[in-house]
Formats: C-alpha cells, sequence, structure tokens
C-alpha cells in the first residue's frame, strides 16, 4: 500500500521545537536558573508530544481506515497489529 497521508504542517511545528531547542542551549550557555530551564524543556516535550499524537492520528484515519476498508484481511491484521505494537511502546516510561 502506497503512503499517501503527509506531514507537512508538523514540519512547521518541528521547526518552531528547533527554534525551542535553540533557545534552551541559549538558557544553558547563559547560566539560566536550573528552573527556568527545566520549564522550557517541559515545553518542548509537550510539543513534541503533539507532533506525535498528530502524525498518529493521520495515520489511523489514513492508513489504518484505508486498510480496514479494504478486501485483505491480513492488511487489516497488520495494521491492528502495528497500532497495538505502537501504543504498548508509548506506554513505556524511561
Amino acid at each position: 500500500m502506497q503512503n499517501k497521508t503527509t506531514h507537512e504542517a508538523q514540519l512547521e511545528y518541528l521547526k518552531k521545537i528547533e527554534g525551542q531547542i535553540k533557545g534552551v542551549q541559549k538558557m544553558i550557555q547563559d547560566k539560566r536558573y536550573c528552573v527556568d530551564i527545566l520549564t522550557q524543556l517541559h515545553s518542548v516535550v509537550g510539543a513534541i508530544y503533539r507532533v506525535e499524537n498528530e502524525i498518529f492520528k493521520k495515520h489511523i484515519d489514513g492508513c489504518v481506515v484505508h486498510a480496514l476498508k479494504g478486501r485483505s484481511e491480513s492488511e487489516k491484521e497488520q495494521k491492528i497489529t502495528e497500532i497495538v505494537e505502537l501504543i504498548s511502546r508509548f506506554r513505556k516510561v524511561a
């Protein structure tokens, strides 16, 4: 199956995140207060989760729905297994 889902909108968010990361680097170079750095890092993590969630949603809305509407039982099973594995992987905490 050819993937037609695009993630162009997420590129803009990733560029903003890149700017936030550069800001954190500057904060560290400037020896800013730890709590201020941690607060900014928390914002970065939240932004990354938002991008991840949007890509995951698009995968379900596009690729998975397409497979479930199709005739191939093996493709349906493959997509369901893939989603279950992703959710299991995302639940793991470092």
